[in-house]
């Protein structure tokens, strides 16, 4: 008896008839005007980036290195960026995670700082720097790992460009300071006379 029950309701169109009404109706505009709840702002968001120029952007792999646990530890994959300030010319290096967007890395590039190569890999390079990515400035020893040979190189190249710049413009600095002190040396006082 259950066969036949089976062949009834499949040849029946009554219940695919009715599923087609019920989807119509759920269509079926009815003009009721729902307002909502809450009501958002807009809100402008400040990344912290919008004084500096993109001198590279490229994915990489960041890591720290753990004194007290005496070995390397993962902080975060994302887009590395070397930014230049408009105005100062200081170059600093940014790295967030990927979907969180949490800072992973952010401090100035010195002209002092040594960028070497990770333990033979030309995919991999260290240094050591002052890191505020945490909101407290720590020294910390930093390794980046990229996904290619070309792009290892690239971020070595405009990392090693953006030292120079600051050591010329440090130079700059010097020379400058040295003229106003020598100007300064050379200044007479002269005292005033009465008009009486």
């Amino acid at each position: 008896m259950s066969d036949d029950r089976k062949e009834i309701s499949a040849a029946d169109p009554a219940p695919e008839e009715e599923r087609e009404e019920a989807s119509k109706a759920d269509e079926e505009d009815t003009g009721a005007q729902v307002a909502p709840i809450v009501r958002l702002q807009e809100v402008s968001v400040s990344s912290g980036e919008e004084n500096e120029d993109v001198l590279l952007e490229l994915k990489a792999k960041l890591y720290r290195f753990d004194k007290d646990g005496n070995q390397w530890k993962e902080r975060g994959v994302g887009p590395v960026k070397l930014l230049k300030h408009t105005e100062s010319g200081k170059v600093r290096l940014l790295m967030r995670q990927n979907k969180t967007l949490k800072i992973c890395a952010n401090h100035i590039v010195l002209s002092t700082t040594s960028l070497q190569e990770h333990a033979g890999s030309d995919k991999s390079w260290v240094w050591h720097a002052a890191d505020f990515s945490d909101g407290d400035l720590k020294d910390e020893l930093f390794a980046i790992r990229f996904g290619s040979v070309e792009n290892a190189q690239k971020f070595k190249e405009i990392f090693e460009e953006a030292q120079e710049s600051l050591a010329e413009k440090s130079e700059e600095t010097t020379r400058d300071a040295e003229s106003t002190a020598t100007l300064l040396d050379n200044l007479n006082v002269v005292p005033k006379e009465d008009k009486d």
